[in-house]
């Protein structure tokens, strides 16, 4: 049974499913609907936006228009990389992370605007739907959810450009073909400052090789220059700072690491995922500076974190890139690991000097005036500072109950 709404705040792109959605919500619910259009650096202009919603009946004083990107990578991007989170030992979760951050956004415009509703544009088979509403009922436990994807029949292309014919909704050239008939685009696609995401059509078979004209940001591996090219990333308290030494703020610094990264054709992968909804899904990403930002932050925290610390740290990846990938990044679960990752950066900082080439970044340097790296104790020369016969006790004392057990129980 559909709720009395009021006013809603609806995730808007401007793109067909948010149009359809606006005009949907202002027919069944009866409702004033508030737009939120989110900039973050997906790469695309977003300001046309808010003439669609214009053209949609939406008054000026309810467009919302917001360039998050530096929020985005400093109080969202930069913590999950301070943790070194990756799903399933390969996805840098650059669709996972964005959601929260415009969850958050809506629930803040519901407040200033006096609404008692919020509404997303995620289909009810995949993980976003999720995502977006931990994130709007952990922030509002009183709010109204609308996902019109679980409640209208619109569950095809070709029912959606019919549905934005007959209400006058303009339908951008991509979804028509010369014919101007419906034409299906090849993938899905998601975008921000950290990574885009191709899923779908052509790709639902784990079989099929993804066309070369699929991707859009990075040139291929095959086809980088075939000169190395050297980067130096300096790190304070676990977050990068500078790069080549020119310091930065955090959106302009992934936005140049985006840059190196697609020139050296890094961060293209395709895998094969475990959806929280239960289903496998296969999908191809592009992450170039995220793919930079992972590598430079474990070689400079390889020198600056003790051993126990650092494989502590390493056991939480898995469970806490789980909780970003399912959607609970405002759980205290998260929280708690964010406080005690947070906690092991204190003294992770110096400079990482790094080596792109065809699809590699390697590390081949890195220094801190906090490296717990000794040189003396380490060289395989003659040194001053360690006893080599000590290791003959050290070696007793740890084998000494599997000493006793052989003894009490035999040699087999």
């Amino acid at each position: 049974m559909k709720k009395d709404v009021k006013k809603v705040v609806l995730a808007y792109s401007g793109g067909l499913d948010t149009s359809v959605i606006l005009k949907w919500l202002q027919e069944e619910y009866k409702a004033e609907v508030i737009t939120f259009t989110a900039d973050l650096g997906q790469g695309e202009e977003v300001e046309p936006a808010r003439q669609k919603a214009l053209d949609n009946g939406i008054k000026p004083e309810n467009i919302f228009i917001l360039d998050i990107q530096e929020e985005f990578v400093k109080d969202y991007v930069f913590p999950m990389f301070r943790a070194n989170a990756i799903y399933e030992g390969e996805y840098l979760l650059g669709t996972s992370i964005a959601r929260p951050l415009i969850a958050k956004k809506q629930i803040e415009i519901a407040q200033k605007m006096g609404a008692d509703a919020v509404s997303h544009g995620a289909t009810g088979k995949g993980n976003d739907q999720v995502r977006f509403e931990l994130g709007y009922l952990g922030l509002n436990p009183d709010i109204t959810v609308i996902a019109p994807w679980r409640e209208w029949d619109l569950n095809s292309r070709e029912k959606l450009l019919a549905y934005a014919r007959s209400h006058g909704i303009n339908i951008d050239a991509k979804h028509l073909d010369a014919d101007g008939k419906p034409t299906v685009s090849p993938y899905s696609m998601d975008a921000n400052l950290l990574h885009i995401s191709y899923e779908g059509l052509h790709l639902e078979n784990p079989m099929n090789e993804p066309e070369e004209s699929m991707w859009l940001w990075s040139v291929s591996p095959e086809n980088a220059p075939d000169e190395k090219e050297y980067i130096t990333i300096e790190y304070k308290n676990g977050d990068p700072i500078s790069i080549n030494g020119e310091e930065m703020t955090p959106a302009t610094i992934l936005r140049t690491l985006n840059a190196y990264g697609n020139k050296h054709g890094i961060g293209r992968i395709d895998i094969v995922e475990n959806r929280f909804v239960g289903m496998k899904a296969r999908g191809c990403y592009e992450t170039p500076g995220g793919t930079i930002m992972l590598k430079a932050h474990r070689a400079i925290e390889s020198i600056c974190l003790d051993r126990e610390e650092a494989h502590m740290k390493d056991g939480m990846i898995a469970k806490y890139a789980e909780l970003i990938y399912n959607g609970f990044w405002f759980s205290p679960e998260r929280e708690m690991m964010q406080a005690a990752i947070d906690t092991t950066q204190k003294y992770v900082q110096g400079s990482v000097k790094l080596k792109l080439y065809k699809g590699n970044v390697e590390v081949v340097g890195r220094e801190s005036d906090m490296s717990l790296y000794s040189e003396e104790h380490s060289t395989f020369e003659e040194d001053e500072v360690y006893n080599q016969k000590d290791a003959e006790g050290f070696i007793r004392l740890n084998a000494l109950r599997r000493i006793i057990a052989g003894k009490k129980r035999g040699h087999k």
